[in-house]
């Protein structure tokens, strides 16, 4: 990583110790200028899980009002988690390559034009190959989100930033079971409009690729130092230190660690940080609360992290490789089986499609709460911890919805299930970036989507086996099953809380 410009009065021993961009970036407080890059990235999070909650509510949809089987139901929902499991691992690969906001553009406009289209679909097949195309966008942008914002979220509290970001998701469902309740139940063309409603992230891509910036680290991989500089010298902006402060908290920083080695008591630094922007300046006051974060705030990267040959199956990244594909792989079988099919499911249970919608609303609801808890307990427990009780609390929760028989219990163990499942996708995407350096971020995290996706594209065949072969009761066992497993392996990945990313 390279070191930030130094001011002109530097001695070249402080040249040498002069914080990075990275570093500048972690020391920061959560500024105006996070908040709106967490709500342009949350924005295109929730569109992609509306669309995502949205082709459940069609499905059961078309199975009234077109007759479709379950057969043609799960090809449907698998074609759709085919693409993602491409557009995962191809999205991945592009980040590291053209950049985290360019892929991001690009997956809103391929899946927003795709959905838009499917509105026209006058048949099954058509349908199902809209659906893979849209995949391929669907799958490519959670990962290259993720990735993007967790190269910027201040690193004291990047796991809670995430979890805000993975929030975004609630969001998203709620509004897909709002619109699936009152316009896919509306009538036998209602599931056309609510796919049309689709077109809306291909208009939103121009605002992700015209508005948001570039990662810092990427930037710098590729030798555009001038461009990054710029990027972190708007996000200290934001946070009160013009160039000058900037330039002067770092070098006071750095004469502070070296008093310190040497025994002093550090006034000499704090002195030159006073001298540098004066001590009631707003500027001043800003570098020199952000200078006492700082050694915190900035952490420390495991040996392990520093890698930068070998790629994610590197003898220092393999297992955490292995526990992380291990982890995406169960949740996706169980969340997508369970959720997917739950509307119409609860209509083969005698509720009619007006019902079934209000329950998944309902159920959806307790998303919210989920994420809350989990962006709290991240940065208390940290990232294994709350992953591995969340999963766990999940498999529970699967089990009692299982055996529910009655109105209330259904609701209540479903809103259990969706509490637990949406904190441990939270904290999933928290842990994932932080496992891999820089050059291999987007590769590490959409290898590990990608993989998901297959148990995503297999759930939907498999609930109609499991309910033939032994009811619900036996399908939701087996997700319980599924859960059980990616807690187990959530416990072996590495402990990140605190750490800086590596580079």
């Amino acid at each position: 990583m390279t070191p930030a410009p130094a001011s002109p009065d530097e001695s070249p021993a402080d040249l040498g110790s002069t914080l990075t961009r990275s570093q500048r970036l972690d020391r920061l407080p959560f500024t105006r200028k996070h908040g709106k890059l967490l709500g342009a990235s949350g924005i295109g999070w929730a569109l992609d899980a509306m669309d995502v909650g949205l082709i459940s509510f069609v499905i059961a949809a078309l199975s009234v009002h077109w007759g479709i089987s379950k057969g043609d139901g799960s090809l449907i929902a698998s074609a759709g988690f085919a693409g993602m499991a491409i557009g995962a691992s191809v999205g991945g690969l592009l980040a590291d390559r053209i950049g985290r906001r360019s892929v991001f553009a690009l997956t809103l406009l391929v899946y927003g034009l795709a959905t838009g289209a499917s509105a026209l679909a006058m048949g099954v097949g058509a349908l199902i190959a809209l659906r893979f195309v849209v995949g391929l966008g669907l799958g490519a942008e959670l990962p290259v989100a993720s990735t993007l914002m967790s190269e910027f979220a201040p690193a004291r509290i990047r796991g809670r930033v995430i979890v805000w970001l993975e929030a975004f998701w609630a969001l998203g469902w709620i509004l897909a079971a709002v619109i699936g309740t009152f316009v896919a139940a509306s009538g036998p063309t209602g599931w056309r409009w609510v796919l049309a409603v689709g077109l809306v992230p291909a208009a939103y891509s121009l605002v992700v690729r015209w508005g948001m910036p570039e990662s810092v680290r990427f930037l710098e991989q590729k030798g555009r130092h001038d461009e990054a500089e710029s990027v972190v010298r708007s996000f200290e902006e934001s946070a009160g230190l013009d160039a000058g402060a900037a330039s002067a908290d770092s070098s006071a920083h750095t004469a502070c660690e070296s008093a310190h080695a040497a025994g002093g008591s550090g006034h000499a630094a704090d002195g030159s940080g006073h001298a540098a922007g004066g001590s009631e300046a707003p500027a001043a006051r800003a570098a020199a609360t952000v200078s006492a974060a700082a050694p915190s705030a900035v952490g420390e990267v495991p040996a392990a992290d520093t890698v930068r040959t070998g790629g994610i199956w590197s003898t220092a990244l393999r297992a955490r490789t292995a526990g992380l594909w291990a982890v995406w792989f169960c949740i996706n079988l169980a969340y997508y089986g369970a959720f997917i099919w739950i509307p119409t499911l609860l209509v083969e249970r005698g509720f009619s499609l007006t019902q079934s919608f209000t329950f998944t609303l309902i159920i959806t609801l307790a998303q919210i709460p989920g994420y809350a808890m989990a962006a709290w307990l991240i940065e208390v427990l940290g990232r294994r911890w709350t992953l591995t009780v969340f999963l766990a609390g999940s498999a529970v929760a699967a089990t009692c919805y299982g055996l529910a028989d009655s109105e209330a219990t259904i609701i209540a163990a479903g809103c259990a299930l969706s509490f637990f499942n949406l904190g441990a996708w939270g904290a999933l995407y928290a842990i994932g970036p932080e496992l891999y350096p820089t050059a291999v971020r987007g590769t590490g995290t959409g290898a590990a989507a990608a993989f998901g996706r297959i148990a995503s594209m297999l759930a939907p065949f498999l609930v109609p086996v499991l309910v033939v072969a032994g009811g619900q009761v036996l399908a939701f066992v087996a997700f319980a099953i599924a859960f059980a497993l990616a807690a187990a392996a959530a416990f072996t990945l590495p402990e990140q809380r605190g750490r800086a990313l590596a580079e």
